[in-house]
C-alpha cells in the first residue's frame, strides 16, 4: 500500500507537543568564542518522536543530497577514465591505416564537441565537486608540528588572507567535459545519458574543494601533535567568526561513567547514569572539561543537524528517550573538548596542505557512535579507512602511512 508524502507529513504535523530543556554540549563558560559555539547547537524545539520519524523517513527515501553529489563525482571519474582508455586504445591500434586513424580522430573530436556539458554541468562539477590539490607546504614552516593547529595553544594569528588559491586540476584539464557515444545527443540530454554509477551508501568518500558543515578535515600524514592522523568533523564554518569542529577518531579508554568521573567534569550526574556505557572520544584541545554528544537519533530539541543522519547536541532530550527505552545509549558518542580556528586560520592551514577536506558517509562519521560495521570497514583506523575509500593518491598515502590506529595512550 502506498502512502502519499502529503498524507504522511500531515500526520507529522499533528505532533505539536514540545518540551523545553537545556542543551548539553560546549556549555559556554567565558569568552565570545564559547558563547558562539554554544549558540551553534541551539535549534527550535521539536517533538522528539517527530524528529526520530523524520530521520527514519529521510533514510528510507535515501534523501541525502551528499549521496547524489557523490554519485555525480563517481560518474565524472568513470567517464573521464573511459576517455583515457579510448585515447590509449586509438594510439596503440597499430593495425589500422593512417587514413582510418585520422578518420577516428576526427570522429572523436566531433563527439567531444557535441558532448560538452557546457557551463551548466561540466563547469559546475569541475568548480564545485572536483578536488583541488593543496600546494606543498613550505620547507621553512613548522606548521606540521601541530602546535598552532585547531586551537592547540590558543594563539590568535593575524589574517594574511582568506581566499583559497585554486590549484590546477589533475583531471580532464584542457580536454574538459564528458564525451558520449551518441553524436546526436544534445547538451541538455547529456546528464540523463551518463553511465549509471552505484556507490555503497555506507562507505563513500571524496575530496571537496571547500569547507562546509558536516564535512571532515583529514590530517595530512606529516601533521604531528595532538592532531596526528585525526579526522575532524566540522560543526560550523564562517569567515567572520571562525571554525569549530570535533575530532571523531580518538576513542578514550573507558565509558562515559569512567571518563566523566573527574571532579572537574561538568557533566550532570543524571546524564552519566543514563549514558554510563556510551563511548567517549577526545574532541580537541579547547575546553577539554566540556562534553558534547554526537548521534543519529534525530534533530531533537537542542540538537543540530550537520548532515543526513548526523546530529550533535540535545543530550537532555536524548536522556529522556533513553529512559523511555526509545534510544540505545550505545548509539551516542560523547566528545570531550573541541577544536577551534580563528577567522582565516583554517583556510591558511588548508592552503599549506595541513588538512585534506572531504565529504564522507554518515557511517564513517558515526563510526564510534554505534553504527553497524561492514566487512570492508577497518574498525580501528578511521583515518586510514577514509583515505583508502577516497582512492587515488589518498589510497597510496593510507597504504604508506596508515596502520597506527585510532587509539592513543596519552590524551591531553
Amino acid at each position: 500500500m502506498t502512502v502519499s508524502m502529503r498524507s504522511f507529513l500531515a500526520v507529522l504535523a499533528m505532533s505539536s507537543s514540545t518540551t523545553t530543556t537545556s542543551v548539553l554540549g560546549f556549555t559556554p563558560t567565558s569568552g565570545n568564542r564559547n558563547d558562539r559555539f554554544a549558540a551553534v547547537l541551539k535549534s527550535h524545539p521539536k517533538n522528539s518522536d517527530r524528529a526520530h520519524i523524520e530521520r527514519n523517513l529521510e533514510e528510507a527515501m535515501d534523501n541525502d543530497w551528499r549521496v547524489f553529489r557523490a554519485k555525480l563525482v563517481a560518474k565524472e571519474k568513470l567517464e573521464t577514465q573511459r576517455q583515457v582508455d579510448r585515447k590509449q586504445s586509438s594510439m596503440t591500434g597499430g593495425n589500422s591505416s593512417n587514413s582510418k586513424l585520422k578518420t577516428a580522430e576526427e570522429n572523436d573530436q566531433k563527439l567531444q564537441r557535441q558532448a560538452q556539458l557546457g557551463d551548466l554541468f561540466a563547469g559546475a562539477l569541475s568548480s564545485i565537486f572536483k578536488s583541488k590539490a593543496p600546494p606543498e607546504p613550505s620547507s621553512e614552516t613548522s606548521i606540521f608540528a601541530g602546535d598552532l593547529v585547531g586551537g592547540a595553544h590558543f594563539i590568535p594569528r593575524p589574517e594574511v588572507g582568506r581566499s583559497r588559491v585554486d590549484g590546477q586540476d589533475g583531471g580532464q584539464g584542457s580536454q574538459g567535459g564528458i564525451v558520449h557515444e551518441d553524436p546526436f545527443v544534445s547538451e541538455a540530454e547529456l546528464p540523463l545519458l551518463l553511465p549509471e554509477t552505484t556507490i555503497d551508501k555506507h562507505r563513500w568518500a571524496h575530496e571537496i574543494p571547500h569547507v562546509e558543515p558536516g564535512c571532515v578535515l583529514i590530517a595530512n600524514e606529516k601533521l604531528g601533535g595532538v592532531f596526528h592522523q585525526t579526522v575532524v568533523l566540522v560543526i560550523e564554518h564562517h569567515e567572520s567568526s571562525g571554525t569549530f569542529g570535533v575530532v571523531i577518531n580518538r576513542p578514550m579508554e573507558g565509558d562515559l561513567r569512567k571518563v566523566a568521573s573527574n571532579p572537574k567534569s561538568k557533566l550532570d550526574l543524571s546524564l552519566k547514569m543514563a549514558f554510563h556505557n556510551s563511548k567517549v572520544a577526545y574532541g580537541g584541545p579547547v575546553l577539554t572539561d566540556e562534553f558534547s554528544v554526537l548521534h543519529s537519533f534525530g534533530e531533537v530539541e537542542g540538537a543540530r543537524k550537520l548532515c543526513s543522519g548526523v546530529y550533535i547536541g540535545g543530550s537532555e532530550e536524548l536522556m529522556m528517550q533513553v529512559r523511555l527505552g526509545a534510544m540505545d545509549p550505545s548509539r551516542a558518542l560523547f566528545v570531550k573538548g573541541h577544536a577551534a580556528w580563528v577567522p582565516g586560520q583554517l583556510n591558511r592551514e588548508i592552503q599549506k596542505g595541513v588538512w585534506y577536506t572531504a565529504a564522507v558517509s554518515s557511517d564513517f562519521i558515526l563510526r564510534y557512535a554505534g553504527v553497524e560495521l561492514t566487512p570492508d570497514d577497518n574498525p580501528n583506523d578511521l583515518w586510514t579507512d577514509i583515505l583508502s575509500c577516497i582512492g587515488g593518491k589518498f589510497e597510496e598515502i593510507a597504504r604508506r602511512h596508515g596502520g597506527t590506529g585510532d587509539s592513543r595512550r596519552v590524551m591531553p
